[in-house]
């Protein structure tokens, strides 16, 4: 069932493997998406779906050095070649459109100022273009400026679909700005976006209704990832957690998006299958963050019937003809960590394809 086709919005994939939004770093200091990443993606065409790396909506919402961004004339020609590529080799592809909020520095986007829900910062340091430093501490967003914020996601996501992508997916999980209107540890806010579960919630459904509304529910989808406690965006209230998800869900599920997809470690458990029930559409499933999800557990997570499809980062990473080595248990390329966050071709575009 893994390699069966399945409708996603009005696209047809050929099988129920999608490629993660995976951030690598290779766009320099302007963003702009080059030759490098045009082949990196057109190597991964034969998977289901491709979701982009994280691309900033607004030079304020880059989160780390060599982000492409969906900003400038020269970012979108670049991602309008990237999404030729894809399609010429029969593939599809959606933008993961991500504001990083308070997981960024004034010396990686461009000295705009930090900010986020609340004026808390993150405990550690983070990568800049002048080398590591500690996270400042983010100004709150005034209620007034809110509005601003989703016309970024807005204009975004317009552009994305004007550079040739089949569709758009909002970030609201690992943290950054979606995630931080969540979590109560990021989100401490006194107005109606902050208190209740419902409160918190208000500013991502605010943004899907807003992003649905301009470019097709049927091309957004939306990644969440409850309970997953990364860049001090803590969840670990079980019922209030249960509360907060819900609460976004269940009004998200009338905007009948084209999917939502969930980042858990536990497919089976019953936040995630109540999450997937409320939401009645086309559901993704991640298993894995920081850890190889395997071909056995893609395909028993399909078999049992936990999600739709399923969403791997590192053994796409390694494999660009994942599709083919997983169909036909072939053995598969082994992910080189240290070339993650790096530049260049080495670790990123030379993963061979099997040789018969």
């Amino acid at each position: 069932m893994l390699f069966s086709p399945m409708t996603l919005g009005e696209l047809e994939l050929p099988n129920r493997l999608v490629m993660a939004p995976l951030t690598r770093v290779r766009s320099g200091k302007d963003g702009v998406p080059g030759p490098l990443l045009v082949e990196h993606y057109r190597q991964r065409a034969s998977l289901g779906l491709i979701v982009s790396e994280g691309t900033y909506p607004s030079r304020a919402g880059q989160g780390f050095p060599g982000q492409p961004g969906l900003v400038t004339e020269e970012q979108l020609r670049g991602w309008s070649d990237v999404t030729a590529a894809v399609h010429a080799e029969g593939g599809r592809i959606f933008a993961q459109v991500m504001h990083a909020g308070r997981v960024t520095h004034e010396d990686t986007n461009g000295g705009h100022e930090v900010v986020a829900p609340s004026a808390i910062a993150i405990d550690g340091e983070t990568r800049t273009y002048e080398g590591k430093k500690p996270f400042p501490v983010p100004r709150a967003l005034s209620t007034t400026e809110l509005p601003g914020i989703v016309q970024e996601f807005v204009t975004a996501s317009r552009k994305a679909i004007g550079a040739g992508f089949d569709g758009v997916e909002l970030h609201s999980a690992n943290g950054y700005l979606l995630h931080e209107f969540l979590s109560p540890s990021a989100n401490q806010r006194d107005d109606v976006y902050g208190g209740s579960p419902a409160n918190r919630a208000r500013f991502v459904i605010e943004v899907a209704q807003a992003v649905a509304d301009a470019v097709g529910a049927d091309r957004v989808g939306i990644r969440i990832s409850p309970e997953h406690n990364v860049q001090g965006a803590l969840e670990v209230d079980a019922a209030d957690v249960n509360e907060t998800y819900t609460a976004l869900v269940d009004a998200l599920a009338p905007l009948k998006l084209a999917y939502l997809s969930v980042l858990h470690k536990d497919p089976a458990s019953e936040l995630v299958q109540d999450l997937r029930a409320r939401f009645g559409g086309t559901f993704l499933l991640n298993s894995g963050f920081g850890v190889i999800t395997t071909r056995e557990e893609a395909v028993a997570i399909i078999e049992d019937g936990h999600a739709d499809a399923v969403v791997v980062g590192r053994p796409a990473i390694a494999n660009p003809d994942l599709v083919r080595r997983w169909r036909e248990g072939l053995p598969t390329n082994e992910p080189d960590p240290s070339t993650f966050y790096t530049e260049g071709a080495k670790g990123y575009t030379d993963y061979p394809a099997y040789q018969n």
